[in-house]
């Protein structure tokens, strides 16, 4: 990565080094983790405090990948709404979605509050704006089926969204109170500090190229020819999965997302920028989300292209939002630009795999995951400990590669550019 993709606005607001513990050239655990995101460090975490020996493997440091360059923000449910999950799931399973779903703001927030982490956060609320007729229906429909479940959401107007954001141009939206936003790098290494601490062992920049069942247990082996042992396995690799597991890669559509922080603003810019600390996504095709981030700086986010960016000028589309939404930053100076990776799937539902006895997957967050993840990992690893299918709200699927993956990538490319072009000329 070059030097202006890896300028986060969190990075440098944390402190604090993990102890990285290499792979001996032939160890034995309990449960092997590929991959040191949320998802690998709450599953670690969970699984040392039941007695455990964990060791997670990670191929780069630990939140120097989507886990810690997100855009933080905690938002309750799926893609779908409530009705939709329980009319295609039936009434059993999609009421557990629904329940689930519910949970996971507070999966973020309670552990924590629970584990006193040192991690800024704002649980002030979620805003979905409407940028359109058609959104605004369905924002009205979304916030309704939720306050029929008892949760105090809120229908906004035109003039609501305005006072509550200072944005300029939607037609109104729905606040869920449930959500908010965490300061994300932070939050991933204080989970990694806190699974240390639980006794799980973790391995910077160590990628396993190989995974075999040997026997009763698994045989994961590294480029240079360590291997470790262990009797199940969770794979929580996310976008960032390669041909460790056959067909998994291309069972996800790897997306870009982009993201810009402007230069520290003054108290009398900010005031009127989303004044009680909600965080925002819109409608759009592209949808932009943004908060106000450490430092009282303005941070916004959206799909950027399907390649590496090569230069500065791969994020003006989000600096041409920002405009967009508030004039007054016209003349703001963008002082950080960075970019993860996201993973997507066809039915934009999570998906959970079990490709053998002790191996689990879980992947698929649709720009959801600090939630997701953080709730889901309990679920994998109670499950692997009883084998009871109720442990995980989600169906457990074959994986299924996606047909002509390479050339719907390619497509959702040309898509990408195509919905971001549309947008700005209705601007």
């Amino acid at each position: 990565m070059t030097a202006f993709t890896t300028a986060s606005a969190w990075a440098d607001t944390s402190s604090g080094t993990l102890p990285d513990d290499p792979l001996r050239p032939d160890e034995h655990c309990d449960l092997a983790i590929v991959g040191g995101g949320i998802l690998g460090l709450c599953s670690g975490l969970h699984a040392a405090r039941q007695g455990l020996a964990i060791r997670i493997v990670d191929a780069a440091r630990i939140a120097d990948r989507a886990s810690g360059l997100n855009g933080g923000q905690v938002i309750a449910g799926f893609k779908y709404d409530p009705d939709w999950l329980i009319e295609h799931f039936g009434d059993k399973r999609g009421s557990a979605l629904v329940s689930f779903g519910a949970s996971t703001p507070d999966a973020v927030f309670g552990l924590i509050e629970r584990e006193r982490l040192d991690v800024p956060r704002q649980a002030k609320g979620w805003i979905q704006a409407a940028h359109s007729e058609t959104a605004l229906k369905a924002a009205e429909d979304r916030a309704a089926q939720w306050i029929a479940r008892g949760v105090p959401a809120k229908i906004l107007s035109a003039d609501d969204v305005t006072q509550m954001t200072g944005a300029q141009g939607y037609l109104g939206g729905w606040l869920d109170p449930r959500g908010g936003a965490i300061q994300p790098f932070a939050y991933t290494r204080e989970l990694a500090r806190i699974a240390v601490a639980a006794g799980v062992r973790i391995a910077e920049n160590t990628r396993i190229s190989r995974l075999r069942r040997e026997n009763s247990s698994w045989a994961l082996t590294t480029a240079d020819g360590k291997t470790l042992h262990a009797k199940s396995v969770i794979v929580a690799t996310n976008a960032y999965a390669d041909c460790l597991i056959p067909g998994l890669a291309r069972t996800l559509l790897p997306l870009h997302s982009f993201q810009i922080a402007t230069e520290p603003l003054p108290y009398e810019v900010l005031a009127n920028i989303l004044p009680g600390g909600q965080v925002v996504s819109d409608s759009r095709r592209i949808v932009t989300y943004y908060r106000r981030g450490p430092d009282n700086r303005m941070l916004l986010g959206g799909r950027g292209s399907m390649a590496e960016p090569t230069s500065p000028k791969a994020w003006a589309h989000l600096e041409h939002a920002l405009k967009r939404l508030y004039p007054a930053l016209n003349d703001v100076k963008i002082e950080k630009r960075w970019y993860g990776r996201v993973a997507v799937t066809l039915d934009y539902l999570p998906h959970v795999h079990e490709p053998e006895r002790g191996l689990m997957i879980a992947a698929g967050c649709q720009g959801r995951g600090v939630g997701l993840m953080t709730a889901l990992a309990p679920c994998l690893v109670d499950y692997l400990a009883s084998r009871d299918p109720e442990c995980i709200p989600l169906p457990i699927t074959p994986i299924k590669p996606i047909p002509f993956h390479a050339f719907r990538n390619i497509g959702i490319g040309a898509a990408i550019a195509w919905y971001r072009l549309i947008d700005m000329l209705e601007c």
